[in-house]
């Protein structure tokens, strides 16, 4: 048994924080000095080592960031034991016949989230980026000048240095709240036992994937919600229909609802909600607070390195570079997009123009994005109404996933994709998808945004049969249609009379 099998933690420290690291001596002036490793730190580091530049990666905490530790790996992992459990609900459909599906055992799921992790952690491994000739420093880091920063009392010179901090999951002031002991996405995955009452403070991704998950284990989860739409930055059609999945699954979801104060008297902990039909008191046993996220620029002493901040944050150009040109920043510290793959797409921009005088631009970014809930929903560029806002004629083309061959075959037939194209032209502005598999199916759409395609290019691409993926072509299928009007339809008759008499 490997040591990641038989104790999951202790593996996964001893890649990301071994406890008998010495930090080395600084290896002269540093081309580049990255702060933090997270995702976007960690590529920054790596890129620049594989490209020759000497380079020192500074973390206070753990190597990975909150993606390896306690954001995407975590959250996915459990996330799959939830899918798993829908399916084994649904065996009597798919013809299976015999006893009673396995039930749900929490402490073994987590132990398989734990598992999982360590057997990640070693690609983000303290001893892997010493292998790539990266210097690695645990501590806290702060700038002593323009081109200088301490790491717990040791001084580097740099000649380009990349904030990459992360971010913290933002805590709201609400009366009691600390003292309950709330739970975040720091903490929930050290949890043993099941919360027989789940509450979750916000109706974000975070709290939607989450709280249905753990709704599927056992739970009795309600969301609380400030917005009158859960995921209220997507489309209503799609957030309404994870909303009912949600709901099918057991979760009370309270809208238009804020939180008074959060009471505990002995062992009974009871939030006070004020609720669109007026007071309401909860009780529940465990709190998810899911509200956001803070980015982290706390004993940086900023000021010292002529490094500027505004009420957004960090004040960056569109190159990534703060106010001394010198330093960058990159992911979760720099964005409002706070995804693992924006992490790395910021990171390969600072390392083009950091290094080598690129004019990079993270506006020309085309990001997409997905929430992991059941149907997922991905979404890329622009909602319709918000197209329309900007003063753009659009057209919108929808496509049920019921027309699809594979949705039926699957019997996971819920959910629709939704095309946003600029005018009468086949150039696309966003589309959002709801539905099994949605987070790879906006891969293509992204691609061909990013590349200047248009739905005739998807159209064109022959894809294989029975997929998901045919949905994007029946899109396509849709868009040609409404070109052919009565006049082309007229003379494409005629032609068709003439060639073929």
């Amino acid at each position: 048994m490997s040591s990641s099998e038989s104790n999951p933690d202790q593996a996964w420290q001893a890649n990301v924080r071994p406890a008998n690291w010495v930090n080395p001596s600084p290896n002269g002036r540093y081309g580049l000095v990255v702060i933090g490793a997270g995702s976007a730190g960690l590529v920054s580091a790596a890129g620049a080592a594989g490209l020759g530049a000497r380079v020192a990666l500074i973390e206070k905490h753990r190597l990975g960031g909150d993606c390896l530790n306690t954001g995407c790996v975590p959250s996915k992992a459990l996330l799959a034991s939830a899918r798993g459990l829908r399916e084994l609900k649904n065996w009597q459909r798919l013809g299976l016949v015999g006893g009673n599906p396995p039930h749900p055992d929490f402490a073994s799921m987590m132990q398989r989230m734990r598992q999982i992790r360590a057997e990640i952690s070693p690609h983000d491994s303290a001893s892997r980026f010493q292998g790539l000739g990266v210097d690695v420093f645990f501590g806290s880091a702060r700038f002593t000048g323009p081109q200088a920063i301490e790491v717990d009392g040791t001084r580097l010179t740099f000649s380009k240095a990349i904030i990459a901090t992360g971010a913290r999951p933002a805590i709201p002031e609400i009366p009691g709240l600390r003292a309950a002991g709330p739970l975040t996405s720091e903490s929930i995955f050290t949890l043993t036992s099941l919360p027989r009452r789940l509450a979750v403070i916000g109706g974000g991704p975070l709290g939607c994937e989450l709280g249905q998950a753990f709704a599927r284990f056992g739970s009795v989860v309600t969301l609380i919600e400030s917005n009158p739409q859960i995921l209220h930055r997507e489309d209503p059609d799609a957030a309404a229909m994870v909303a009912a999945s949600l709901e099918r699954d057991g979760l009370q979801i309270l809208r238009q609802t804020s939180i008074v104060a959060v009471e505990c008297q002995g062992t009974e902990k009871r939030l006070q909600l004020q609720t669109a039909s007026g007071p309401q008191s909860l009780p529940f046993d465990a709190i998810l607070v899911a509200v956001g996220r803070s980015p982290n620029f706390e004993g940086l002493e900023l000021e010292r390195a002529g490094v500027a901040l505004n009420s957004k944050g960090l004040v960056l150009d569109d190159r990534l570079r703060t106010t001394n040109r010198r330093i960058y920043a990159a992911g979760d510290v720099a964005t409002k997009y706070q995804f693992t793959h924006m992490a790395d797409a910021m990171a390969r921009i600072v390392l083009q123009n950091g290094l080598f005088l690129g004019r990079a631009r993270v506006s020309a970014l085309t990001v997409p994005w997905c929430t992991y809930t059941d149907p997922e929903l991905a979404h890329v560029g622009l909602l319709e109404h918000q197209a329309r806002e900007l003063g753009l004629r659009v057209t919108t083309i929808e496509q049920p996933f019921e027309r699809t061959d594979r949705a039926i075959l699957d019997g996971k037939t819920e959910g629709f994709i939704r095309v946003v194209l600029n005018g009468q032209s086949d150039r696309i502005l966003g589309a959002t998808i709801v539905g099994e598999g949605a987070g790879d199916l906006i891969s293509m759409v992204s691609l061909a945004m990013s590349s200047r395609l248009g739905l005739k290019a998807i159209g064109k691409t022959v894809m294989p049969y029975p997929t998901r993926s045919e949905l994007l072509k029946r899109v396509a299928d849709a868009y040609n249609r409404t070109r052919l009007t009565p006049t082309t339809q007229r003379w494409l008759s005629r032609w068709l009379r003439l060639t073929n008499s």
